[in-house]
């Protein structure tokens, strides 16, 4: 009975912010490791579709960067990276949309078994648009956003659809172009003055030392976090996502979170709870 209680007692916690969020949009990116991790996939998707369920227009950005290394490999094609950025050449770039395009189909039909609503489209489908990103080196087809095709993905979410998109972008001379989901997810929420950017991680979030999991830090402002940065207490791969959580909120949206998706519903604890589990990064 106690157990029953506290469930119920974690619901009416909720209550408050699903009466905030009601009609809001969230933008969550989800890629890396955890993408491979079934368990994990599944409850990350559930999560999802309960955002949905009770009225949050969910936008869900997926990388990719595990699966298109090991095809690439198997390819006999060199993974190459500069500053953290794929470089990709003609070869690795149809490498990469093929992937992209795979595991897109691959989330879209598993939410689709979980029951959700979901449509999937492909970013380099009229829908981002980018200019080839410049760099101390030539990077190939790597871009740099300019520009979301806002109206399309609004016409999803009024639907109420889970709206999955691929971080691929297409150029004024409609050459396809790869480029970093966390950038693509930053873009996006900022475009349609989204009430939350997430971005799910297999880290709890911003820590004072990485070596300590005490040192999680819950809330930071934008230029705490930016100070981090320079202090190299931000460093690694924790660089891009804090810096795409900055964009976002320089771009009109009202919160960011890294939240580790290795938390059983981890999603759900940080959105609907009062204390949350991850970081979250506000404007000032």
């Amino acid at each position: 009975m106690e157990n029953i209680i506290k469930k119920a007692a974690v619901l009416v916690e909720a209550i408050p912010y699903i009466h905030a969020f009601r009609r809001k949009v969230f933008v969550i990116k989800y890629g890396g490791s955890i993408l491979e991790d079934a368990v994990i996939r599944k409850n990350i998707l559930q999560d999802i579709i309960f955002l949905s369920y009770v009225g949050i227009r969910t936008v869900l950005v997926h990388g990719g960067g595990p699966h298109i290394t090991t095809r690439l490999k198997e390819a006999g094609i060199r993974s190459e990276f500069h500053e953290g950025i794929r470089v990709t050449n003609k070869e690795t770039l149809a490498i990469v949309r093929e992937e992209l395009d795979k595991l897109n189909k691959r989330i879209v039909q598993e939410i689709r078994d979980l029951k959700g609503a979901v449509t999937g489209l492909k970013g380099d489908e009229n829908i981002v648009y980018v200019e080839k990103k410049k760099a101390e080196r030539d990077l190939g087809f790597v871009g740099t956003i300019t520009n979301i095709e806002r109206a399309v993905l609004e016409a999803h979410l009024k639907q109420e659809y889970i709206t999955v998109v691929s971080p691929m972008g297409i150029s004024l001379e409609k050459q396809p172009h790869n480029i970093n989901a966390d950038e693509v997810a930053s873009a996006i929420a900022g475009s349609l003055m989204a009430e939350k950017l997430v971005l799910l991680t297999n880290v709890q979030g911003v820590m004072r030392n990485i070596e300590d999991p005490q040192s999680l830090i819950s809330t930071l402002t934008a230029k705490e976090v930016m100070s981090l940065i320079e202090q190299k207490v931000i460093v690694g791969g924790m660089i891009p996502k804090a810096r795409a959580c900055v964009e976002a909120l320089i771009s009109s949206v009202s919160k960011a979170h890294i939240v580790d998706a290795r938390v059983q519903h981890g999603l759900l604890l940080e959105i609907f709870t009062d204390r949350g589990i991850g970081t979250q990064i506000l404007r000032e």
